[in-house]
């Protein structure tokens, strides 16, 4: 019997429209306003980038896959032969934005459930940061991760 593979999914509304929103997942000068401390460029088709996460002192590896203004991005990211695929869509709804994010796939093992848990974690800090920062100028990810290092 196959096992069935794990894909993590987040989503929320945001009272911008989706060209507001496509613009800050795309340009890394709004990004570390909610979620990366660095980026070594925009997010285009084909493009391949390292962020920098500050509460890990991580940087990771992101190639870009698809990009459609204002709609889609898709990429993958990770460790070379770890990585996994996110896809980002952006609805239009009533001058609203609603985004759904999923990243897809890990084994459904002990270490693919612990992925599954701090992956939608992630994302659903990434969207909540994403709103705050959107909709009222608020960065939540300044000391939000300040207790790791103590």
């Amino acid at each position: 019997m196959e096992s069935m593979k794990l894909e993590s999914k987040a989503a929320i509304q945001i009272a911008k429209t989706p060209q507001e929103v496509f613009d800050a997942i795309v340009d890394p000068v709004h990004m570390v306003n909610y979620f990366i401390a660095d980026s070594s460029g925009h997010i285009r088709e084909g493009a391949n980038l390292t962020w920098h996460f500050p509460e890990t002192d991580v940087d990771v590896p992101v190639m870009i896959e698809k990009v459609t203004h204002h709609q889609f991005i898709s990429f993958y990211w990770g460790e070379e032969g770890n990585e996994t695929l996110v896809e980002i869509t952006l609805e239009p709804l009533g001058g609203t934005t609603i985004v759904r994010i999923t990243e897809k796939f890990m084994e459904n093992t002990p270490e693919g459930i612990d992925w599954l848990r701090g992956n939608t974690e992630g994302w659903a800090y990434f969207l909540a940061f994403l709103k705050a920062y959107l909709e009222h100028g608020i960065n939540l990810r300044k000391g939000a991760f300040d207790w790791r290092f103590q």
